[in-house]
């Protein structure tokens, strides 16, 4: 991996950080690998309300946290979302102790961030990996399922 600039997170911008930057930037929690739902309003719109689910991606490694083909993601899952700098404002439903979310509101990163602690499983001590908290979305049949599978930590604050 290419030396990364200390701090960069501090001095930089998402559009100005480096491909190495980027990916060094997320914490690898896995919350955005979740299955979310997101409620309608009266007139069936999106109403910006979501709920996470511990239901996970089929490539979602539940025992490590981590995407077991993260190079052929999107390949491999059509509807995996790309995060990008473009596209994170817009991704109203990452969780809020999302680094890349963060960075972008002006926040700064958490304690626990692998990035201040050189340690990467800080973000599983800290409780926010998804690691073993999941079940993979191939086991659920029923959609009405997802209802059931409805959980609140995502949600918390970093």
């Amino acid at each position: 991996m290419p030396s990364l600039t200390p701090r960069f997170w501090e001095t930089k911008t998402l559009l100005t950080l480096s491909p190495a930057e980027w990916e060094a930037l997320c914490d690898g929690c896995g919350k955005c690998c979740l299955a979310k739902l997101e409620y309608e309003d009266e007139a069936g719109e999106p109403s910006g309300i979501v709920e996470f689910t511990n239901i996970a991606c089929r490539l979602l490694d539940a025992k490590t946290g981590r995407c077991c083909d993260y190079e052929n993601r999107f390949a491999e899952v059509p509807e995996c979302v790309k995060v990008t700098p473009e596209s994170i404002e817009s991704l109203y439903y990452m969780p809020p102790s999302c680094a890349y979310r963060r960075m972008a509101e002006g926040k700064p990163l958490p304690a626990w961030h692998p990035l201040l602690t050189g340690d990467p499983d800080s973000v599983v001590r800290a409780g926010h990996s998804v690691r073993g908290r999941v079940v993979s979305e191939t086991t659920i049949t029923d959609e009405q399922a997802y209802l059931h599978h409805i959980i609140e930590w995502p949600s918390a604050e970093a």
